[in-house]
């Protein structure tokens, strides 16, 4: 198994006031030549929203855009007339395809929103925009990864137009989680959203990640109660 450990301190930084952003891949002003991705894996954005703030109408194309609530709701706003919130424990995905236009904006006038912003490069381009949400059971992620994203229409989750699994977990300390590849030769992007973990040698805490790849199994030891979200991509498009 190769392994490489990104610090939650070693990402990009970016605070405008109204927005508060970490960025794992190089991203607007921040440039790492390190860091530009990890396979389909494109930008891992840690986001936080003051009230009242937000996004205003800007442009996509051919890029699949995942939004999950950590903390906090998110409105959604788009030229096709279509307006959604999605909440903390929900996961909404937008395939961008031939061109999309949109805003993001803090649902609260008193409390910020912290959402991560996953952009995952698509199987098929210029394909029909379009969204896809779900609330995700609290009940479902507990002690055990849950599959909240596939390639599937029928599969549990949200779907894209990519061979890509999303899967989130909270684990009491002192458990033992074990996540198998779907392919041995995808890579699997551990994101500590809470916690201490340790996979193999590698200890995490929070907001740290480990790239994965070359394995077909990773094997966990929760050492705190911990919250991981897995996303296993393609290492080639």
């Amino acid at each position: 198994m190769k392994a490489i450990v990104h610090k939650a301190d070693s990402r990009g930084h970016a605070n405008h006031g109204w927005l508060d952003s970490y960025h794992s891949f190089s991203f607007a002003g921040y440039f790492n030549p390190e860091r530009m991705n990890f396979g389909v894996l494109r930008v891992l954005n840690d986001d936080v929203v003051s009230p009242g703030m937000g996004f205003g109408t800007h442009g996509h194309q051919n890029m699949e855009i995942i939004s999950i609530p950590l903390k906090g709701d998110l409105k959604h706003k788009d030229n096709t007339g279509r307006e959604a919130v999605i909440k903390s424990g929900d996961i909404q995905v937008m395939s961008a395809g031939t061109g999309i236009q949109h805003s993001e904006f803090n649902y609260s006038n008193e409390n910020p929103v912290n959402f991560l912003q996953i952009w995952i490069i698509p199987n098929q381009q210029n394909v029909r925009p379009r969204y896809d949400q779900l609330s995700i059971d609290p009940k479902s992620i507990q002690n055990k990864f849950q599959q909240i994203l596939s390639p599937n229409k029928t599969d549990d989750g949200v779907w894209i137009y990519q061979d890509a699994w999303f899967h989130l977990g909270h684990f009491d300390s002192d458990t033992h989680p074990t996540y198998t590849l779907k392919s041995k030769e995808n890579g699997v992007y551990v994101f500590l959203l809470e916690g201490q973990v340790k996979v193999n040698d590698n200890h995490l805490s929070k907001r740290d990640a480990l790239a994965v790849s070359d394995t077909s199994e990773i094997n966990m030891q929760i050492s705190q109660n911990s919250k991981i979200l897995l996303m296993e991509i393609p290492l080639k498009n």
